[in-house]
């Protein structure tokens, strides 16, 4: 009986009638919040179903979690357990090197490099060295099947999204069986076989972890650059978008300076502009858009305009001021290389929101993930039964 009720709620939840993408954003260990989304989700269907979206797109850490997800096409329960393992027993570790010497080691070079001005020095300047982030990709993300779902069609595309800082334009790398590049103003899709390269370059944010080549040109965090987030997933042959956005409610007093903002404060401000303010401005463009059509008498030409339904999920608290709470979790020569930038547990910045890559947090995150989107369940049910 179980087993009976498993399948019909599956079927009226699983899209018939067009493609339908989950878009993951970018927001460094903020990402862990997206695992409780999926982790909410994945209850709603049987344990042997496959993945409810034909298309994944990511970006910066959302990449990474789009990508472990495309893996496991067949398998929804699968997929996001495997991620939930990851993000559940995440350390700073995992992500850059944090320990004394070779955080020292990193920053000296860096500095020695930088006052010699070598022209042929090929090594891009960051505060934190992300290697063990490209390890760890190795044994999270499997692309040969990757490969395989896709041409099973158990998946329609995965994207990842990049930015040049040859160009100043942002890439839209996605690997399709069936798709085509696209052109726009300083944004472009471009098919490839997404490799490791394409995730370290999505993941770079700006001055934290180094730019990453690919071809010819040196790519970094994809919400840079980024006019137009949804558009991805739009070209990719989308018409529901489910979007998990890492934007977070600020409190009013937060953001009140006594003097100048300091340092920490401005890093802050950038980090939450990169990543939140496109795609939001991106939204409120679908929406107006979408009212217009609307508007339009039946059989009126819409110049090849479509109306995209869309559903947006995002934390209900303000995941900065979760972040102070796990400030001392951190590695003690993190904090202290912060502190020199002025950041500590007493900064009104959300810049520790971003990097602080510790399982006390990330399983805070995952929980309130979870929770947000159990609370809006009705809601989802709607969007995925909407023809």
């Amino acid at each position: 009986m179980t087993h009976k009720i498993s399948r019909k709620l599956s079927l009226q939840l699983n899209p018939q009638a067009a493609n339908t993408a989950l878009m993951l954003g970018g927001g460094g260990a903020r990402a862990a919040y997206q695992i409780g989304v999926l982790k909410a989700l994945a209850s709603m269907y049987p344990r042997n179903h496959g993945l409810p979206f034909q298309v994944l797109c990511g970006t910066s850490a959302g990449a990474i979690n789009a990508a472990s997800l495309g893996c496991y096409a067949s398998c929804f329960h699968l997929g996001v357990r495997k991620l939930e393992y990851v993000w559940r027993n995440m350390q700073t570790s995992d992500i850059y090197r944090s320990a004394w010497w070779p955080l020292f080691k990193h920053l000296g070079g860096m500095w020695l490099r930088n006052f010699q001005r070598q022209p042929n020095i090929k090594t891009p300047a960051s505060l934190f060295d992300n290697q063990p982030l490209r390890h760890l990709l190795g044994r999270v993300v499997d692309f040969k099947r990757l490969d395989r779902n896709i041409e099973r069609k158990a998946l329609v595309a995965l994207c990842v999204d990049t930015s040049s800082y040859s160009d100043s334009h942002s890439y839209s790398f996605y690997q399709s069986a069936s798709q085509q590049d696209w052109h726009r103003a300083r944004r472009c899709g471009k098919a490839t076989q997404l490799r490791y390269a394409h995730l370290m370059a999505s993941t770079a944010i700006p001055l934290v972890f180094p730019a990453v080549k690919i071809d010819q040109d040196y790519h970094g965090d994809g919400s840079i650059h980024q006019l137009s987030p949804i558009s991805s997933a739009i070209h990719l042959g989308a018409s529901k978008i489910l979007i998990v956005n890492l934007d977070s409610p600020h409190k009013p007093q937060a953001k009140q300076f006594n003097g100048a903002p300091a340092t920490a404060d401005v890093l802050g401000h950038l980090l939450d502009t990169i990543f939140s303010d496109t795609l939001n401005s991106d939204l409120e463009r679908l929406h107006r858009i979408n009212h217009t059509l609307n508007q339009l008498p039946n059989g009126q030409s819409t110049q090849g305009l479509k109306n995209i339904d869309t559903m947006v999920i995002k934390p209900s608290r303000d995941l900065s001021e979760m972040a102070l709470e796990h400030y001392k979790s951190m590695p003690l020569a993190v904090r202290f290389v912060m502190r020199l930038a002025g950041i500590s547990k007493h900064s009104n910045s959300s810049f520790i929101s971003y990097v602080l890559f510790e399982r006390s947090y990330t399983r805070q995150l995952i929980e309130l993930g979870e929770r947000d989107a159990m609370a809006l369940k009705g809601r989802l049910k709607a969007f995925f039964q909407r023809p």
